[in-house]
This record gives structure tokens, sequence and C-alpha cells, in this order.
């Protein structure tokens, strides 16, 4: 599997479009959801400046998402008007992965 990241800076009244076409069932998933490869897109926000976002792109070979270049650039023209940079980060393979804890679930000590 590979994940591919792409950062973006957004206008002010472009935020609920950029969401919205990058979110769950929106434009993007449409255009890439039936490809071969494609497993999923993650939307992250930037806590600290709300014009900041990172899509990440799950698919399971490199081949498969160098395919989907063109639906995004195509993707990209439609949003012209709200997006004010793109910047694709790369492409990154998992080295490992932690473990995190289900929230409310506390360590007991033992003793």
């Amino acid at each position: 599997m590979v994940e591919v990241v792409w950062a973006y800076g957004v206008k002010e009244a472009g935020r609920h479009q950029f969401e919205l076409a990058f979110g769950p069932g929106g434009a993007w998933s449409r255009l890439v959801g039936q490809a071969e490869g494609f497993r999923g897109t993650t939307l992250l926000g930037d806590t600290r400046n709300p014009m900041r976002y990172l899509v990440i792109d799950l698919w399971e070979t490199e081949a498969q998402a160098s395919l989907a270049k063109s639906a995004h650039d195509e993707l990209l023209a439609a949003l012209a008007e709200w997006v004010k940079t793109s910047t694709e980060l790369g492409t990154f393979s998992v080295r490992a992965q932690g473990t995190v804890r289900p929230v409310g679930n506390k360590r007991r000590r033992k003793g």
C-alpha cells in the first residue's frame, strides 16, 4: 500500500466547497472511487490555520495512484476559484505503525 499526500491552501470563501469535494461522497471519491487499487481518502484540516489542508489517498500500488493524476488535475481545475495552492508532498509507504488505545481505556497499574 502507498499513500499519496497533498497539501492545499484554500481561500476563505472556498473552505466549504473544498471540504465537500474531498470529503466522504464528494467529487474526488466519485472521480476515483471505482479506480482499481483505490482504498480511500483522508482529509485533514490544520488546527491552527483553517485555510490549510492535507489530503491523503490510499492506493494498493504507486502505479495505480499515478493513473489518477489526470482525475486530480481535473478536479483542481474545477476548484480553481477556491484553491490557492496545491503541492504534492510525495508518495509514502508505511514503515511502522503505533498502537492507539481506544478513548476511555485507562491503563491500570498493577500493584
